[in-house]
């Protein structure tokens, strides 16, 4: 069974704007703890990192837009994934709608750029404590 990692929580990026790839991983590094063990900005790169056989990864954060392709098309891919493994998206589009249809193609939570960070820094301070 895996479980998440003891320290910090290694987490992969995916998201097409460097300077938000860069802000957000030195804001979830220093309130939340985690480790950026990988990053990306399109839909092809990230599906193959996350769902390659042995890849150590505790949670994924994915834009909906990105480079090449679409964050729903990673979302779909990591269906299969192991329960351990969370995906969320932060997007500047999380409606109502998009919400919805982000959690029944299989993302564990969806969280607005522009007015839900500490949402994000709250989750990810959760799943370490469990």
């Amino acid at each position: 069974m895996v479980t998440m990692a003891s320290g910090p929580l290694r987490t992969y990026i995916v998201e097409d704007n460097p300077t938000i790839r860069e802000n957000l991983i030195a804001t979830l590094e220093e309130m939340a703890g985690v480790q950026a063990v990988g990053m990306t900005d399109n839909e092809i790169d990230a599906k193959a990192w996350l769902m390659r056989e042995g890849a150590e990864w505790d949670i994924a954060i994915v834009d909906l837009f990105l480079k090449q392709g679409s964050g729903l098309g990673v979302i779909s891919a990591c269906r299969a994934r192991h329960p351990s493994h969370k995906v969320v998206v932060l997007s500047n589009y999380a409606t109502a709608d998009i919400r919805q249809r982000c959690l029944v193609m299989g993302a564990d939570a969806v969280f607005d750029k522009s007015n839900e960070i500490e949402a994000l820094v709250d989750y990810c301070l959760a799943l370490q404590a469990n």
